[in-house]
Order: C-alpha cells, then sequence, then structure tokens
C-alpha cells in the first residue's frame, strides 16, 4: 500500500527518514479472509465468493486459537475481510478479542448490512478503520458488484458508520468500465466527509484474473493519478484533509516522485526519495500476509495457489518465521527480478510492483508487470537516462471538468 498523502505531507513538513524495514521477517499486517460467504458478485473479487456456504472454513475454537498466536507475535494490524465478513456468525466474537490483542483493527467489508445493529456493534466493539467498497455511483457500482441497490445500501453503511463517529473510508478498484467515476467518488468522499480514500489497481485473481482483460489502460492509471496527485496536495496545503492511499501498483510512487521533482525540485524530490526507499514498495510476503477462510496462509491475499502452511496444522508464527522458499525469495532486496522491472532505475523504491499479475500473465513471479503505466524513460530502462514527467498542472476548482480524461 502507497500511503500517498502520507508521503505528500513531506513536502510542507519534511521529517527524518527511519531506517529501511530490512530485509528479515517483520511482524505483518494480516489480513484474514473470515469467509467466502458474500451477498455480492463483485467482477474482481479475489476469493470468488457467492452467498452459499463454503465448507472447510476455520471453526470458532480454530479461529480463536489462531487469534490468539497473531496476539502473542504481536502483528501491527489485523483486517477483517471476506467474502462478507458480517456474514460470518462469530465475526463480533472474534473481533472484541482481536481488540484486545492487537494495536490495530479493521474491518473490509462491501458496506452493504453495515445498518442500525452491525453498525452499533462495530462502534462498541471498537473498530479502528472500517473500509467499505464501492466501484462506482449508481448503477455503474451495482453493476460491477453485480446487484441491484448495491450502490444505496453501502452509502448508507458510509453514513452509519459517521452518525457513529467511526473512521470510514472507501475502496475502489480502478478498470475500463468504472475509471469516469473517480472525480465522482473524491466528491462523494467531500460531501459525506469520508476519512480516507483507497485507490486499488486491478490484480489478476480469481475473478479479477478472468476479467484482466477489463483492467485499465496505462493512460486511465495516469490520469487517475493526476486526479488523485492534485486532490492530495490539495488536502495536505490547507484544504479540506483527506487520507489519499494506492495499492496493487507500486509504480504510482515513482510517478508521485517525478511529480514531487517536477514541482518543488531536486532537493525536495531527493528527499522524498528517500523516505520511499525506506518504505521498499510492494511488500508481499514481508509486510503483509494472508489468512484465507480455510487457515491456508499466503504470502498476501491474491497469491492463493501459493499455500506457506496451515493454521489448523501449525500457528501462524511459526509458519511466518520457518524457511519457506518464496517467502525468502520475496524478502530479498532487490528480488529476481526480470525484464523491465529488472532493469529498473527505481526498483528500490517500487520494490518490483505486484508480482502475482506477472505470474498469472507469464508463468514466471519474477518477470516484469505488464501494468507498469511508466514509460521506458521515465524508469531509465531506455539508454538516455531518467526523463523528467511531464504533467499537466491542476488549476481551478477541484474536479475541473478541463481535468477530467478525455
Amino acid at each position: 500500500m502507497f500511503r500517498l498523502s502520507e508521503y505528500m505531507h513531506q513536502i510542507n513538513d519534511p521529517t527524518p527518514v527511519k531506517g529501511p524495514r530490512g530485509t528479515g521477517p517483520v511482524k505483518p499486517v494480516v489480513i484474514w479472509n473470515l469467509t467466502r460467504r458474500c451477498n455480492l458478485k463483485c467482477r474482481h473479487c479475489y476469493t470468488v465468493s457467492a452467498d452459499v456456504d463454503f465448507p472447510g472454513e476455520l471453526t470458532a475454537g480454530q479461529a480463536m486459537e489462531t487469534l490468539e498466536d497473531l496476539g502473542r507475535f504481536r502483528i501491527p494490524a489485523l483486517i477483517l475481510s471476506g467474502g462478507e465478513p458480517l456474514d460470518r456468525r462469530d465475526l463480533f466474537d472474534i473481533a472484541a478479542r482481536a481488540r484486545k490483542l492487537v494495536r490495530m483493527l479493521a474491518l473490509s467489508t462491501n458496506g452493504t448490512k453495515l445498518h442500525v445493529e452491525a453498525a452499533d456493534k462495530v462502534a462498541e466493539i471498537g473498530f479502528d478503520y472500517v473500509g467499505i467498497s464501492i466501484d462506482g455511483i449508481g448503477k455503474t457500482n451495482d453493476w460491477f458488484r453485480g446487484v441491484n441497490g448495491a450502490f444505496q445500501d453501502a452509502l448508507r453503511g458510509v453514513r452509519e458508520c459517521k452518525a457513529r463517529g467511526i473512521k470510514v473510508g472507501l475502496r475502489f478498484t480502478l478498470t475500463e468500465g468504472n475509471f469516469t467515476s473517480l472525480p465522482d467518488l473524491l466528491r462523494l468522499c467531500d460531501d459525506e466527509g469520508v476519512d480516507k480514500f483507497y485507490l486499488s489497481h486491478l490484480v489478476y485473481a480469481g475473478r479479477g484474473d478472468k476479467h484482466r482483460g477489463e483492467d485499465a489502460e496505462h493512460k486511465r492509471s495516469r490520469w487517475a493519478m493526476d486526479l488523485l496527485l492534485a486532490r492530495a496536495w490539495e488536502g495536505v496545503d490547507g484544504g479540506t484533509p483527506l487520507d489519499i492511499v494506492t495499492g496493487n501498483n507500486d509504480a504510482d510512487a515513482v510517478y508521485f516522485l517525478n511529480w514531487v521533482r517536477e514541482r518543488f525540485g531536486a532537493e525536495t524530490a531527493a528527499h522524498i526519495k528517500e523516505h520511499l526507499i525506506a518504505w521498499g514498495g510492494n511488500s508481499s510476503g514481508l509486510g503483509v500476509a494472508n489468512i484465507d477462510t480455510l487457515g491456508n496462509v499466503h504470502p498476501d491475499t491474491y497469491w492463493s495457489d501459493y499455500t506457506i502452511g496451515s493454521v489448523k496444522t501449525d500457528p501462524f508464527s511459526k509458519l511466518w518465521t520457518g524457511s519457506d522458499a518464496m517467502l525468502a525469495q520475496l524478502r530479498t532486496r532487490p528480488r529476481p527480478l526480470k525484464g523491465r522491472c529488472g532493469a529498473c532505475a527505481f526498483k528500490n523504491v517500487c520494490g518490483g510492483n505486484t508480482r502475482i499479475r506477472a505470474l498469472q500473465v507469464t508463468g514466471d513471479p519474477w518477470a516484469e508487470d505488464p501494468a507498469c503505466y511508466l514509460s521506458d524513460a521515465e524508469i531509465g530502462t531506455d539508454g538516455e537516462g531518467l526523463e523528467r514527467l511531464t504533467v499537466t498542472p491542476f488549476r481551478g476548482k477541484r474536479h475541473d471538468p478541463a481535468h477530467r480524461f478525455a
């Protein structure tokens, strides 16, 4: 995850750079898919969830044993996800115990059931953050998520969270079918007092792999980043705050770095780059881990075809600190990258981007990421040195139609 607003603050309020996170098995943020049951039918669903009961999911006892191990291991954050986590009957029992064991507890939901008693319970337990997935306005979202009325139900969930003082964010996956919704979603954040906006690039996993042909063209990704950069800068430079983050395309950090160089000069860009190198880009198998609904452990939520082990037989802490060969390679810096990614001058910033896309397209997890939208000149692989990005300056009011993609 690339915390755009956080790094943008370094422009006006620079701070010392923290040391690199290293190559060892740091304690990861754990994304735990509690169930595959879900009332929606999203086109990009990486778990291929559906509104049925799936066999083999962790029992209540197994879930609690795993939770105790995560607490002893002192993971920094736990994100409870699905499917739709509210469809798991003991969600709130798990969450109440997790609240006592982990520093940061979040809920990732489609929001359509986060109403009345459920919203009361989320507030009572004290979740630090609730991320609600919305992939367009009105019918666009409903088409993308496969159920009519999903947008209005999710929007109600946003409002019920805000009414209870819960920090809430919108999560949006960028595709060719919904990219034009981005300006309106940013406006929705402002209108509803949403705290955070997360833009996810499409990952080729589950239904997302089936529909990989719907991935946003590179020019759409660049346009989306221009829009997010403009809004994030407004938020940190005295305007209405909105915490903006992006995920699943760490080239975003390099695009941002060139944006900084273009506007604020080489010295500021050098300071930002030091922070980005310390961050290190893609964190699969290092700073992020996944436990799926069956208890299998993966390097991240999209690596469902690669399993490190199962919490049904071994504690997560043992699996994560063991001698798994793929984890060892993912934790290597630099990673054994090939193609454009291997030759990139910024692989110490992006960490090689999202490996699962390379694996799905080529069969090789170390091949170049096909979703990197930067040119050869921008990543220093054209033999002519690094080219500074030319980005259209943002003028006028936020969401100015002149700034829209044409």
